[in-house]
């Protein structure tokens, strides 16, 4: 769009350094502590590691959920494709003050966790799945990446909103989630309602009834033997949901 100049200008052309635009674009980051590696035994007697995704997974992150895409089942279509877009825009710097989360057994991608910062006091609960069957590993990336908002970050408040049946049975109905007015207030994944948990209940409830599901707590001081089990990042050949 061109408007003609009130006043004459010396220069009538002005080139812009992209560098400048990319800040503008981005914006000024919070201050988000880092997520130390942690394990826990699932209920099937595996040992889950769970620590921060790194750069060089994305291209095989992506690769697995192109396949997901393609799941018309249970809504793994659309999960598969935003979640495809949750990770290219970390990769991109798209995404407001993410974090992603991986699960590993024996090196194999067992679990995935994700969300992003609204603010200091709000955490965005994105998507949580679980890539391999048994052993709760769904419940205990949930667990995790709570666990990281209200008690690592800091968060006074943790939003989530749910694309499948079985999400909102499992958290929005077993946690006894309240939910803010809709369509006043909506969560980004569609406009959809928002159900929230604050830290209060996060505290006399919720962290309670996650940690019984998922039915061991996360432990932080990851053995050297563990840690070596899962030094390759292997991407599961088939899709099993």
């Amino acid at each position: 769009m061109k408007y003609e100049l009130p006043t004459k200008a010396s220069q009538e052309v002005l080139s812009i350094d992209a560098r400048e635009i990319e800040a503008m674009l981005q914006g000024p980051k919070l201050a988000i502590p880092a997520f130390p590696e942690c394990m826990l035994k699932l209920k099937d007697g595996r040992t889950l590691y769970i620590r921060e995704a790194k750069m060089e997974e994305v291209p095989a992150m992506l690769s697995y959920m192109e396949k997901l895409m393609k799941v018309e089942h249970d809504f793994y279509d659309i999960v598969g494709s935003r979640v495809y877009s949750e990770i290219l825009g970390w990769k991109r710097k798209r995404l407001k003050d993410p974090y992603t989360l991986v699960g590993l057994v024996d090196g194999v991608w067992a679990g995935f966790a994700n969300g992003r910062l609204m603010n200091e006091d709000i955490n965005i609960s994105l998507h949580t799945m679980a890539l391999i069957r048994g052993g709760r590993i769904g419940a205990a990336m949930y667990y995790a990446k709570a666990y990281y908002g209200f008690e690592i970050i800091g968060n006074k408040e943790w939003w989530a909103t749910y694309e499948s049946y079985n999400g909102w049975l499992r958290w929005g109905l077993g946690m006894a989630q309240p939910s803010y007015p809709w369509p006043d207030v909506q969560h980004e994944l569609g406009g959809a309602k928002v159900f929230y948990v604050t830290k209060k209940y996060w505290d006399s409830t919720v962290k309670e009834y996650v940690r019984q599901m998922v039915g061991a707590d996360l432990d932080f001081n990851v053995t050297d033997e563990v840690r070596k089990a899962n030094e390759k990042f292997v991407v599961p050949e088939e899709v099993l949901v």
